[in-house]
């Protein structure tokens, strides 16, 4: 028999992860857009790969801090190729998943959301210099990444990053260095994430959250942890990064509420950046948004 402590947390946490909806009331307060209303580049949100946060739903948010800074929109309903991405400056995908992980269906095995064609154009694209955000959040969300991500050297770990074994808010740090001092996170002290994944990244990548004295959980299926649950160290894993190729640039991320404001639950308790403590993660959203789209 599983114990109590195991039982609860897997149903609050199964039941809070099914009842997340946008935080419509959320504005976030931004004093210096970049740019006017809609003069901005093109970003394109991802919805057609079983996304559990697009633009039109959990994702709102997200989009509502990128237009205060002059960006403009769009979402994807097609499969990615030469011609859709073609369209954006920057392309966004957070949590897509393949067809067989619809539905609530959250166990191993979790293929690629991404054919391999896909795939393959998207590398093209990012060589040539398109500009990529990929969030995978905890599993089943980092496996159905981790063929795209492979192609850039990032390894995803399918797994569920728990600081001390427990699902809380996760705070990164300049003062431990697991917040990285980099242009990137100037004028922030402190990052939040909620639980999330956690990646090995590739020579030249540079990081942004470090991941450190966490425990990498990989259940069979989401939010149910057993005794003999594969665990392992987070030594050498990161939750976000960032790094030029080819002529382009890509950003990798392993928790996506971070970057948008939800509320989840039955008591619609505030996730993401409505949350105080991270009041500070629009501004690394827009840091990272920002560098993406300069250049050429």
């Amino acid at each position: 028999m599983k114990p109590l402590c195991i039982v609860l947390f897997n149903l609050f946490s199964l039941l809070a992860a099914a009842q997340q909806v946008s935080d419509t009331a959320f504005n976030y307060p931004n004093p210096t857009p970049r740019r006017p209303q809609g003069a901005g580049s093109v970003v394109m949100v991802d919805a057609a790969h079983g996304n559990f946060h697009t633009l039109e739903g959990r994702y709102a948010p997200f989009g509502k801090v990128l237009a205060g800074d002059g960006f403009r929109l769009v979402s994807n309903t097609a499969r990615l190729d030469e011609a859709v991405l073609k369209t954006c400056r920057i392309l966004v995908v957070s949590n897509a998943l393949d067809t067989s992980n619809l539905g609530g269906r959250w166990q191993v095995p979790n293929p690629s959301a991404f054919s391999d064609s896909e795939i393959k154009a998207i590398h093209q694209w990012v060589k040539k210099g398109g500009r990529l955000l990929l969030i995978a959040d905890h599993m089943p969300f980092a496996g159905a990444a981790q063929a795209l991500a492979a192609t850039f050297g990032f390894e995803y770990l399918n797994c569920f990053a728990m600081d001390n074994r427990s699902r809380a808010l996760e705070r990164f740090y300049k003062s431990n260095q697991t917040l990285a001092d980099d242009p990137m996170t100037a004028g922030i002290d402190t990052i939040v994430t909620f639980t999330g994944s956690a990646f090995r990244m590739p020579k030249g990548a540079k990081p942004i959250l470090k991941l450190s004295n966490y425990t990498l959980l990989s259940p069979r299926v989401a939010w149910q942890f057993e005794e003999d649950t594969p665990a392992q160290s987070s030594e050498g894993y990161y939750q976000g990064a960032y790094m030029p190729y080819g002529k382009g640039k890509l950003v990798m991320m392993g928790e996506a509420a971070m970057f948008t404001a939800q509320l989840s639950g039955p008591n619609r308790a505030p996730t993401g950046l409505n949350v105080p403590a991270a009041r500070q993660n629009g501004q690394l959203l827009l840091n990272l948004i920002r560098w993406l789209d300069e250049g050429r």
